[in-house]
């Protein structure tokens, strides 16, 4: 069975589908440059950590969208491209963040990120073919002002956190937290 043009009609490219939040599929020339990029940076970024550089904070704003003032991130940090990832003020980041910023992810200010959380913008969808085809599209992540989220939080496409809201550890965060919350378990509840 051939497949669906699915595009068809739509003179855009998958880069300008993907950064619209339409469906899109993942072979964009540019996009591959980019994901090379910031494989490239994280990598060095991590390096310069290790090797105690003064240049690190140049490399990770370098990377990433946007850092804040005395934001810090512990290396080693993942991403699809880096350039979507924005990091508030004085947020820290421990080891293994996993960032697939397909879509925005902006993460606001004093937040305390543990070891191992994923923040995954992708999306993909339910239809088998359509997923056999490589279809794909991403919807934003938006963290508040003084959230913590805990070891092993996953935090997936489309969802909002409140300011001072936490988050326990090993969470799954499936739908929108209020402000001022804790959360916890899979799927993420408030209890608090």
């Amino acid at each position: 069975m051939a497949n669906p043009d699915y595009f068809a009609g739509d003179p855009r490219t998958n880069r300008e589908r993907m950064l619209a939040g339409d469906l899109y599929i993942a072979d964009d020339p540019e996009n591959e440059r980019l994901a090379k990029r910031g494989m490239r940076l994280a990598d060095e970024y991590y390096r310069a950590v290790v090797a105690d550089d003064v240049g690190a904070r140049g490399i990770l704003a370098e990377l990433l969208g946007s850092l804040g003032e005395g934001a810090f991130v512990k290396p080693p940090l993942f991403v699809d491209y880096g350039e979507n990832l924005h990091i508030g003020a004085r947020t820290f980041v421990n080891y293994n963040l996993m960032a697939l910023d397909v879509a925005a992810i902006r993460i606001g200010e004093d937040c305390q990120l543990g070891p191992n959380v994923q923040l995954l913008t992708p999306t993909h969808p339910v239809e088998a073919q359509a997923r056999r085809d490589r279809l794909e599209a991403a919807k934003p992540i938006t963290i508040g002002d003084n959230v913590w989220l805990g070891g092993g939080v996953i935090v997936c496409p489309g969802v909002t956190i409140g300011d001072n809201t936490v988050v326990g550890a090993g969470a799954v965060v499936v739908r929108d937290l209020p402000a001022d919350a804790i959360a916890v378990g899979n799927p993420a509840r408030v209890v608090g």
